[in-house]
C-alpha cells in the first residue's frame, strides 16, 4: 500500500475515489494542459518567494532518507531558511515549500501563484503543520504566500512585493483535530476496493479531476446526448431534474418539461437531428457591409508578470490575425506575433490600427475580451486612444449571431467556435495543429520568450502560433459565410 502525503490527503479530500486510483491506476490520469500550466506557474511562483530569503537550503535529494536526513542537518542552523524541508510523521509525508526561521521557532510558508487564499491552500498547510507538530518542530506561524495581485511589476528582476504573506495560523488550530480523521479516512480508502462515487460537483472543484473521463465515460461518448450538456445549467439543475425524471439521454426527452428557451431547442434539434438556422442571421451579418475585418487576438496572463508596468494575471497582448473580406468576395490575410524581445503591446497596438483601416466592420467572435484589450491598450497609450477608440466603435460580434440563430445537434450545447466550426467546415479541423486552443497559444508564447528555449523550438513555437491564430479568423469567416450565403 503506497504511503500518504499531502497531496493524497487533498485529493482524498476532494474525492475519495480520486485518491484511489491516483495509487493504483495513476496510468488512467489525463494530465491536461491547464494542469501542467498551473503547476508551471506554481514553480515559477515558488522559486521567487524563495528569493525573498537571502539565506536558505534547497532540499534537492530525490531519496526519501536523504531528504529527510539533509532537512535535519539543515535544521542546526537557527537561522537558515530551508526550501522543501522534508518531513515524516503519522504516516504522512510534507515538503513545506519554506520553513524561515522567526522567535526561536519557524514560519512555515506554503507558496501559490493564486491571487488569494482558498480553502483548500490552508487544508494543505494545515495537513503540514499537524506533521511538523508530529515531529516536534515548533512553529511561530501557518502562513500562505499568495500573489499580490496590485503589485506593478518595475523590470530588472525585481520582484519584491509581488507576495502577500497571510497568516493563517488561527485557521490551522482549529483543523489540527480533524486531521487524524482525514488520514485514517484516506487510509481506508487506499487499503479498500474502488469507491463508486457519482461524478458531481467534485469533479471540477477545487481542481478538475484527471479521472474525470474513466469515471464518466459517457460524457465523452458523441454517440450519446446526455443532459449534461445543456449549456448553462446553473449548478446543473436541469441534468439533475431530468435524470430524476428518468432522462439519460436528451433525445428521449419530450417537450415541455424545461423552462429555459434554449435548453428548449437544444432539445428540440438533438431530438429531430436537424440543424436549425434562422434566416434573421443573414439579415443582421449582410447589414455588416463590406469590407470585413474577422480579427482575434491572443494574450499571457502570468501570476508572475514579465514585462516592466504590468500587474500579476494582467491580459498582455501578443498576437493577432486578420482576415479581410471585400463585397466580391477577395480575402487577404494579415498577422501579427511579437518577437518576444520586450513588451509587445505598442507594436501589437500600432500594426492592428494600420491593418483594420478607417471603416469597416470589425468581426470578433465574443467581443467583450477583445474590445477589453482595446480599452486597455487606449489607457495605456492615451497617445493613441481616440484611433483605438475608433476601432472599438466599429467591432461587431459573431458569437451572439451564431448562439441564437443556429444550432446543430453535433455542437452538444456549446457555440464556441471549435464546436461551431465542425459542423460547416470540417476541413478546418483543429487536430492537426501544434497549438490548438488559447491557454496553449499563451504557453507557447511564454516559452518562446524564455532565454533558455533553443531556437529551433523557438521558431517551431512561433510557426504553431501563426498557423492556430489564422486558422481561429478563417473559422469565423467560414462561419458567416455560412450563415449569410
Amino acid at each position: 500500500m503506497a504511503g500518504l502525503s499531502k497531496s493524497r490527503i487533498i485529493y482524498h479530500r476532494q474525492c475519495p475515489k480520486r485518491l484511489w486510483l491516483y495509487t493504483y491506476h495513476k496510468e488512467l490520469a489525463e494530465d491536461t494542459f491547464a494542469s501542467s500550466a498551473a503547476m508551471s506557474a506554481g514553480t515559477d511562483a515558488g522559486v521567487l518567494a524563495c528569493d525573498m530569503f537571502h539565506k536558505g537550503q534547497l532540499i534537492e535529494e530525490e531519496n526519501l532518507s536523504d531528504a529527510l536526513a539533509r532537512t535535519a542537518e539543515a535544521m542546526k542552523d537557527p537561522e537558515q531558511a530551508i526550501f522543501e524541508a522534508t518531513f515524516q510523521a503519522g504516516g504522512v509525508l510534507v515538503k513545506v515549500d519554506i520553513l524561515a526561521p522567526s522567535d526561536g521557532g519557524y514560519r512555515l510558508i506554503e507558496v501559490k501563484s493564486s491571487g488569494e487564499v482558498k480553502d483548500y491552500q490552508v487544508e494543505d498547510a494545515s495537513i503540514q503543520a499537524w506533521v511538523l507538530a508530529q515531529a516536534a518542530v515548533r512553529l511561530s506561524s501557518v502562513e500562505i504566500a499568495h500573489i499580490n495581485k496590485a503589485f506593478v511589476y518595475p523590470g530588472d528582476g525585481n520582484y519584491q512585493g509581488l507576495f502577500t504573506f497571510a497568516d493563517i495560523t488561527t485557521e490551522a488550530k482549529a483543523r489540527q483535530a480533524d486531521i487524524p480523521v482525514w488520514i485514517d479516512d484516506a487510509l481506508q480508502t487506499v487499503g479498500g476496493a474502488e469507491p463508486q462515487d457519482e461524478p458531481g460537483e467534485q469533479c471540477h472543484y477545487p481542481f478538475d479531476c484527471p479521472f474525470h473521463k474513466h469515471c464518466f465515460p459517457a460524457y465523452y461518448d458523441t454517440s450519446l446526448f446526455l443532459p449534461e450538456i445543456l449549456p448553462r445549467d446553473r449548478n446543473g439543475a436541469a441534468a439533475a431534474m431530468l435524470r430524476k425524471k428518468g432522462y439519460t439521454d436528451l433525445r428521449d426527452v419530450p417537450p415541455g418539461l424545461l423552462d429555459n428557451a434554449n435548453h428548449e431547442r437544444v432539445r428540440r434539434v438533438t431530438a429531430s437531428g436537424k440543424t436549425e438556422l434562422d434566416p434573421t442571421a443573414a439579415a443582421i451579418i449582410k447589414g455588416w457591409g463590406y469590407p470585413r475585418y474577422y480579427l482575434d487576438f491572443e494574450t499571457i496572463f502570468p501570476a508572475v508578470p514579465v514585462f516592466a508596468g504590468t500587474r500579476p494575471f494582467q491580459q498582455v497582448p501578443f498576437q493577432w490575425s486578420c482576415h479581410i473580406e471585400k463585397a466580391d468576395g477577395s480575402m487577404t490575410h494579415k498577422e501579427f506575433l511579437a518577437d518576444g524581445k520586450g513588451d509587445p503591446r505598442r507594436e501589437f497596438m500600432e500594426t492592428l490600427l494600420e491593418a483594420v483601416g478607417a471603416s469597416g466592420p470589425i468581426v470578433v467572435y465574443n467581443a467583450g475580451f477583445e474590445n477589453t484589450r482595446l480599452a486597455e491598450l487606449a489607457r495605456e497609450f492615451p497617445e493613441r486612444a481616440a484611433a483605438i477608440s475608433a476601432v472599438i466603435s466599429r467591432v461587431v460580434d459573431l458569437l451572439p449571431v451564431t448562439r441564437n440563430h443556429y444550432y446543430h445537434p453535433a455542437m452538444r450545447g456549446s457555440w464556441s467556435i471549435k464546436a461551431v466550426l465542425p459542423t460547416i467546415a470540417p476541413d478546418l479541423d483543429y487536430s492537426d495543429l501544434s497549438v490548438s486552443d488559447g491557454g496553449m497559444a499563451g504557453a507557447a508564447f511564454l516559452e518562446v520568450i524564455r532565454e533558455n528555449t533553443a531556437e529551433e523550438r523557438r521558431n517551431d513555437l512561433r510557426e504553431g502560433l501563426l498557423k492556430y491564430c489564422e486558422r481561429d479568423t478563417l473559422a469565423m469567416v467560414r462561419v458567416a459565410q455560412m450563415m449569410a450565403p
